[in-house]
């Protein structure tokens, strides 16, 4: 009998592996139009961004309610999120800046102009209602050490009832910061002798 209940165990465990449901995988994409001329000497390198320890994991964290958040196992970032979003910017910059010289840290044998530095404090994801960004970001000349500062926060409705939808919002948010970015190192580039 005890045989027999642990055979049974061991089909039912052997089933319920044969059911769960594959992972699937997002990534944070440039999504920003072109505006304005190129950027003349508009090399860029965008530093490692520094993202908060609650979603600085593989699995999508969704806000389900106040003080509520659920890791949703199924559904995962293809690379570390800070990676993807210091690419989404870059992706972005290139496009916003019409330079080809943006790159993300660390290259070697790469000396940019401008030097971007970003603190993501809240990468919020309510799936089906919003993606929510705010981000404290520092663009740095790399000659003459001038610094500008700003605050980007960006909130993005989710197009559809989907994770796919929800990784676009974010990129869309993504986009609004970078257009921030672009401005302030356009603004630094008037300023330039």
């Amino acid at each position: 009998m005890v045989r027999g209940f642990a055979m049974g165990l061991i089909a039912l465990a052997a089933s319920a592996c044969a059911t769960t449901a594959p992972a699937r995988f997002y990534t944070l994409d440039a999504t920003a139009t072109a505006t304005g001329t190129p950027l003349a000497h508009g090399a860029v390198l965008v530093e490692p961004v520094t993202i908060p320890a609650a979603v600085d994991q593989p699995e999508f964290v969704v806000r389900i309610a106040d003080n509520r958040v659920d890791v949703d196992e199924f559904n995962r970032w293809v690379a570390p999120l800070s990676d993807g979003i210091a690419r989404a910017v870059a992706g972005d910059l290139t496009v916003l800046l019409g330079s080809a010289s943006v790159a993300v840290a660390p290259l070697a044998n790469f000396t940019p102009d401008y030097q971007v530095s970003i603190n993501v404090e809240r990468f919020e994801s309510r799936p089906g209602d919003a993606a929510l960004l705010d981000a404290v970001w520092t663009v740095r000349q790399t000659a003459s050490g001038a610094t500008r500062s700003g605050r980007t926060v960006a909130r993005q409705a989710v197009v559809g009832q989907d994770y796919a939808a929800l990784a676009a919002a974010h990129s869309r948010a993504l986009a609004v910061m970078s257009g921030d970015i672009a401005a302030a190192i356009r603004a630094e580039a008037e300023m330039r002798p």
